[in-house]
Protein backbone atom coordinates (compact mmCIF):
# COMPACT_ATOMS: atom_id res chain seq x y z
CA UNK A 1 0.00 0.00 0.00
CA UNK A 2 1.07 3.69 -0.80
CA UNK A 3 0.32 7.07 0.10
CA UNK A 4 -1.21 7.53 -3.54
CA UNK A 5 -3.60 4.92 -3.71
CA UNK A 6 -5.38 6.41 -0.27
CA UNK A 7 -4.52 9.86 -1.17
CA UNK A 8 -6.12 12.38 -3.71
CA UNK A 9 -4.47 15.54 -4.29
CA UNK A 10 -8.15 17.17 -4.04
CA UNK A 11 -7.50 15.82 -0.27
CA UNK A 12 -4.94 18.29 0.33
CA UNK A 13 -5.62 21.11 2.08
CA UNK A 14 -3.14 23.96 3.93
CA UNK A 15 -5.45 26.05 6.44
CA UNK A 16 -4.66 29.41 7.90
CA UNK A 17 -6.33 29.06 11.07
CA UNK A 18 -8.49 26.76 13.10
CA UNK A 19 -9.76 28.09 16.31
CA UNK A 20 -10.16 24.22 18.04
CA UNK A 21 -10.03 20.82 17.65
CA UNK A 22 -13.45 20.43 17.16
CA UNK A 23 -13.32 23.03 14.00
CA UNK A 24 -10.29 21.35 12.50
CA UNK A 25 -12.78 18.62 12.59
CA UNK A 26 -15.29 20.14 10.93
CA UNK A 27 -12.53 21.50 8.08
CA UNK A 28 -11.80 17.85 7.61
CA UNK A 29 -15.45 16.92 7.36
CA UNK A 30 -15.75 19.90 5.02
CA UNK A 31 -12.59 18.05 2.78
CA UNK A 32 -14.13 14.78 3.07
CA UNK A 33 -17.02 15.51 1.05
CA UNK A 34 -15.31 17.79 -1.40
CA UNK A 35 -12.69 15.33 -1.71
CA UNK A 36 -15.22 12.52 -1.38
CA UNK A 37 -18.50 12.93 -1.47
CA UNK A 38 -18.64 11.75 2.23
CA UNK A 39 -21.42 13.17 4.74
CA UNK A 40 -19.67 16.38 6.25
CA UNK A 41 -21.66 15.94 9.28
CA UNK A 42 -21.45 12.37 9.64
CA UNK A 43 -17.90 12.58 8.90
CA UNK A 44 -17.59 14.74 11.66
CA UNK A 45 -19.88 12.91 13.78
CA UNK A 46 -17.68 9.97 13.13
CA UNK A 47 -14.11 11.79 14.09
CA UNK A 48 -15.75 12.76 17.51
CA UNK A 49 -16.82 9.74 18.32
CA UNK A 50 -12.99 8.16 17.97
CA UNK A 51 -11.60 11.28 19.83
CA UNK A 52 -13.88 10.02 22.46
CA UNK A 53 -12.22 7.26 22.90
CA UNK A 54 -9.12 9.05 23.18
CA UNK A 55 -7.16 11.53 21.44
CA UNK A 56 -5.61 10.65 17.99
CA UNK A 57 -2.71 13.20 18.65
CA UNK A 58 0.20 11.24 18.64
CA UNK A 59 2.98 13.80 19.24
CA UNK A 60 5.25 15.93 17.47
CA UNK A 61 2.88 18.19 16.11
CA UNK A 62 1.14 15.43 14.45
CA UNK A 63 -2.61 14.03 14.69
CA UNK A 64 -4.48 10.86 13.32
CA UNK A 65 -7.87 11.66 13.60
CA UNK A 66 -9.38 8.32 11.82
CA UNK A 67 -13.06 6.75 11.87
CA UNK A 68 -15.21 3.85 10.09
CA UNK A 69 -17.88 5.38 7.65
CA UNK A 70 -20.73 3.88 6.05
CA UNK A 71 -21.32 4.47 2.29
CA UNK A 72 -17.17 3.90 1.98
CA UNK A 73 -16.06 1.12 -0.36
CA UNK A 74 -12.45 1.83 0.18
CA UNK A 75 -10.13 3.29 2.39
CA UNK A 76 -9.35 7.36 1.87
CA UNK A 77 -7.28 9.60 3.35
CA UNK A 78 -7.37 13.66 4.02
CA UNK A 79 -4.27 15.65 4.81
CA UNK A 80 -4.33 19.44 6.27
CA UNK A 81 -1.18 21.70 7.45
CA UNK A 82 -1.93 23.96 9.43
CA UNK A 83 -0.60 27.53 9.62
CA UNK A 84 -1.27 28.30 13.23
CA UNK A 85 -0.79 24.74 15.32
CA UNK A 86 -4.02 23.92 17.18
CA UNK A 87 -4.51 21.94 20.90
CA UNK A 88 -5.40 18.38 20.20
CA UNK A 89 -5.02 16.94 23.57
CA UNK A 90 -1.53 14.91 22.01
CA UNK A 91 -0.01 12.47 24.18
CA UNK A 92 3.59 15.03 24.18
CA UNK A 93 0.64 18.14 25.20
CA UNK A 94 1.88 19.60 21.92
CA UNK A 95 -0.38 21.64 19.86
CA UNK A 96 -0.51 19.76 16.02
CA UNK A 97 0.09 21.22 12.37
CA UNK A 98 0.25 18.15 10.43
CA UNK A 99 -3.43 16.20 10.29
CA UNK A 100 -3.70 13.22 7.99
CA UNK A 101 -7.26 11.91 8.67
CA UNK A 102 -8.15 8.26 7.59
CA UNK A 103 -11.84 6.82 6.63
CA UNK A 104 -12.39 3.63 6.12
CA UNK A 105 -15.28 1.65 5.42
CA UNK A 106 -17.53 0.30 8.22
CA UNK A 107 -16.20 -3.31 7.61
CA UNK A 108 -12.67 -2.77 6.90
CA UNK A 109 -9.96 -4.66 9.05
CA UNK A 110 -6.53 -4.99 8.07
CA UNK A 111 -6.68 -2.45 5.23
CA UNK A 112 -7.88 0.19 8.01
CA UNK A 113 -5.07 -0.77 10.02
CA UNK A 114 -2.56 -1.20 7.26
CA UNK A 115 -3.38 2.40 6.22
CA UNK A 116 -2.82 3.62 10.06
CA UNK A 117 0.49 2.04 10.21
CA UNK A 118 1.40 3.50 7.07
CA UNK A 119 0.82 7.24 7.36
CA UNK A 120 2.17 6.60 11.14
CA UNK A 121 5.11 5.32 10.13
CA UNK A 122 5.43 8.18 7.39
CA UNK A 123 4.72 10.64 9.52
CA UNK A 124 7.13 9.73 12.26
CA UNK A 125 10.08 10.68 9.60
CA UNK A 126 11.54 14.39 11.23
CA UNK A 127 12.58 15.23 8.04
CA UNK A 128 9.76 14.52 5.78
CA UNK A 129 7.93 16.68 8.45
CA UNK A 130 10.47 19.28 7.97
CA UNK A 131 9.55 19.27 4.47
CA UNK A 132 5.93 19.49 5.05
CA UNK A 133 5.64 22.34 7.00
CA UNK A 134 8.10 24.21 5.01
CA UNK A 135 5.74 24.15 2.38
CA UNK A 136 2.26 26.25 2.38
CA UNK A 137 1.44 24.73 -1.36
CA UNK A 138 -1.24 21.92 -1.58
CA UNK A 139 0.34 20.53 -4.65
CA UNK A 140 3.58 20.17 -3.29
CA UNK A 141 1.96 18.63 -0.30
CA UNK A 142 0.63 16.12 -1.97
CA UNK A 143 4.12 15.51 -3.78
CA UNK A 144 5.99 14.96 -0.50
CA UNK A 145 3.86 13.11 0.77
CA UNK A 146 3.25 10.90 -1.89
CA UNK A 147 6.95 10.10 -3.05
CA UNK A 148 8.10 6.73 -2.49
CA UNK A 149 9.81 6.69 0.70
CA UNK A 150 11.14 3.63 2.56
CA UNK A 151 8.26 2.83 4.57
CA UNK A 152 6.77 -0.14 4.19
CA UNK A 153 3.19 -1.17 5.64
CA UNK A 154 2.58 -3.60 8.04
Amino acid sequence: MELSSILKPEAVRVISSASSKKRLLQELGDLAFSAYGLSAPATVEALLERESLGPTGVGQGVALPHARMPDLNAVQGAFVLLEKPVDFDSVDRQPVDIVFALFAPEEAGVEHLKALALVSRTLREASLCAKLRANADAATLYTILTENHSVQAA
